[in-house]
This record gives structure tokens, sequence and C-alpha cells, in this order.
């Protein structure tokens, strides 16, 4: 008789299967599609967040932009050049050529000069006494000194390529109100004919009250000595600091000390400020409008998981692991969170375009809002779902499936 021998064979472990990401939002989708309802309340909680987030950005961006486009139309990248003291105490002078020297640097887009023509007085007749000048002076000027300072014409025309060696002049606003509406003034004994007037100038209200001739023609008719007493610059937006530091050395490199670079107005701090008091705000409101949603996130993914221990016991009886019903659970939350930010950011461009359409603003809803929007929300639904999705795998199956 034959003696058999049985055959051990080692103990099998089982395995459970892998989900694979197109199995893990078909389960999420189940999840959502399971309670369309909640679901859009959810959602919707979401968008108006988000929404809200990315209109007070966009909106803000825009208004933003339309404030920097004024602030450059007034001047924001103009400087102004002036003779310092020397060394001695004495008043310097800027060197003939400087207007050329500085135009060489890169940013420079443009350059102008005015020069004081001192010792003289306008007049609006003859007959008034020498003593009575009124107030004004009298000032050389280059033919681009308009396009530099961003002046306009009252009325008449600029000093030009013909006029510029003859007695003709251009009053500041001031000077034509203090002179009144006359077609000639009187300067040292000759009488110059008035061909235009110019509008007040914010960035320079130094013109206002000034008596503009033609360069060369100061030469010749009243002595004038060549000197600029102030430059113009215009540069490049993002270059005007770094500009203003090389200037006074460009101007005069013998003397830079004896330089003044200045700006006509304090625009481009204020609008350095306004730049950071915008983004301090939107981040404060972002931060809200994100937590806000968190909640909404999380209380829905809580409520979800109690009303479905059923679900939950069924599936960990068929092998299904803790970690797979966590991993379901968060991918719920990371699609609810998807689609209310979705559309939260879809909704917030519509308002910021009609908005700023209504303003006659150029519409700018930047990339971080709209990326961060989207991005904050999945974040904020990972968190917000991670905690039901923990509590839900730690349900025994036992427990989940006796559960009514």
């Amino acid at each position: 008789m034959v003696q058999v021998t049985p055959i051990r064979r080692a103990p099998v472990s089982l395995v459970p299967a892998r989900l694979s990401a197109s199995d893990l939002l078909r389960l999420g989708g189940f999840g959502l599609r399971s309670r369309p309802l909640r679901v859009v309340l959810s959602a919707l909680g979401i968008a108006i967040g988000i929404a809200a987030m990315v209109a007070v950005v966009g909106i803000s961006s825009s208004s933003q932009a339309n404030l920097e486009r004024a602030l450059a139309a007034m001047g924001s990248n103009m400087l102004s050049i002036t003779p310092g003291d020397t060394m001695f105490g004495d008043a310097a002078t800027l060197p003939d050529g400087a207007v050329g020297m500085i135009e060489r640097i890169a940013p420079v887009t443009a350059a102008s000069a005015t020069g004081a023509v001192p010792g003289k007085s306008v007049y609006r007749s003859e007959k008034i006494p020498k003593g009575q000048s009124g107030g004004l002076s009298l000032m050389a000027a280059q033919l681009d000194l308009p396009e530099t300072v961003g002046a306009g014409l009252a009325r008449g025309t600029w000093i030009n390529a013909a006029t510029e060696r003859y007695p003709t002049v251009v009053l500041g606003a001031e000077a034509a109100k203090t002179l009144g509406d006359v077609p000639t003034v009187y300067i040292d004994g000759r009488r110059y004919e008035v061909v235009g007037v110019l509008d007040d100038v914010a960035l320079a209200p130094e013109l206002d009250t000034a008596v503009l001739i033609g360069w060369p023609a100061a030469k010749s008719y009243l002595g004038f000595d060549g000197h600029a007493t102030t430059i113009y610059t215009r540069s490049v937006e993002s270059q005007v600091e770094n500009v203003r530091a090389v200037l006074a050395a460009t101007t005069n490199p013998e003397s830079p000390e004896a330089v003044k670079v200045t700006i006509p107005s304090p625009i481009l701090k204020a609008k350095q400020a306004t730049k950071q008091s915008f983004n301090s705000l939107l981040l404060g409101l972002g931060a809200v409008a994100l937590l806000v949603g968190g909640i909404g996130v999380a209380n829905t993914m809580v409520i979800s998981v109690l009303e479905r221990r059923a679900e939950i016991g069924l599936r960990r009886s068929l092998g299904a692991t803790r970690g797979q019903i966590r991993t379901q659970f968060v991918t719920e939350s990371l699609l609810l969170s998807l689609i209310g930010g979705t559309g939260g950011v879809l909704v917030g461009f519509a308002v910021t375009a009609i908005y700023a359409t209504t303003q006659d603003w150029p519409t700018v809803v930047p990339l971080w809002a709209v990326g961060g929007g989207v991005g904050a929300t999945l974040l904020i639904g990972a968190v917000a779902g991670l905690y039901p999705a923990i509590r839900a795998a730690r349900l025994a199956p036992t427990e989940a499936l006796a559960t009514p």
C-alpha cells in the first residue's frame, strides 16, 4: 500500500486591487451625482466665494491699470535736473552739452531744457514802469519742450524752427492772465510777437508764470549765456530709478555733486504705495473667501459620510481598504471644490469684464488670480475632505452595515 504524502502549500495572501485614476474619478463622480441638489448648493457656495475673490482682484487690477495709465500720462516717468551748489556755496551751472549727454542714456526717451534769462522783465506795453514786472520770468526754451513736459497749447502755436531765431514768445497760462490778451509784449524796449499760450503744466508749474522765447533768439536779443537751468527727461517707466541714479554723473561728470535730480511730483511714490495697498487688500479678501468655501466643503463631506455609512460598510466587506475609502472621499471633495472653483473663476471674470467696460477701464484679471483661485479651491477641498475621509475609513464594516 502506497502512502501518499500531502503537499503543503504556502498560504496565499490576498492583495487588494488597486484603484486607477479613472476608477477614483468614477467613484467620486458617482457620489456627487447621487445627491445633485446638495452638490449644486455646496458648489454654489464655493463658486460665490471664488467669484468674489476673482472679481475683487480683477476689478482692483483693472482700476489700478487705469490709474497707472493716468499716472503715466501725467508723467510718473519724468525727472528734472537743476544746478546745485558748489563746494564753496556758489550756484553751479549745467554744462552746455548736458542735454545731449543725457539723451545717450539708453532708457531715456526724451530730454529738453529751459534756461533762465536774468535781469529782463516782460511788459504788455512800453508805457508800464520798469519796476512792475508782474512776477513773470523770462526763459529760453528748446523746441521739444512741450512734448517732454506734457504741455498743451490753449491757443496759437509753439515756437518752431522758423520762429525760434526771431522776437517771438509763448506765454505760460498764468503769464497770459497777468498780461491779458495782447498780441505783443515788450522786453528790454523791444516788441515781441505772442504766437501762443500754454495750458497749465501740472508737472512743471514754473512754466505757468514764464514767458518763453526761442533759444537762438534769447542769445541774439537778450544776451542769454546758453546755459540750461532746468533739464526735463522722460524715461522708460520701469527704469526711472536707475536713470535717476546716473543722471547727476552723466550731466556733469566733473562735479556730479553740483547737480540736483528730482521727481517733479510724488506721483511715482504714490503709485508704488497704491499698488502695495491693493495687494494687501486682495490677499485679505481672498483668504476670507477661501475660508468660507472650505467650511462649506467640509460640512458637505461630513454629512455625506454620515449618510453613506451603509455604502462604506458594503465596500469594506467587499475588500476595499481604509486607504481606498479615504482616497475616494478626498477625490469626491476635490471634484466638488473644482466644480465650484472653476465656476467661480468664470463668474468672477465675467463680472470684472462687465464692470470694467462700464467704467471704460481696461479689463485685467491677473493669471495668478485665475490659477490661484482654482489651485486654492483644490487645496481647500483636499484639507476640508481629509477629516471626513479619515472618519469614513475608520468605520468598521459590521458597524457601518448595522447603521439603518
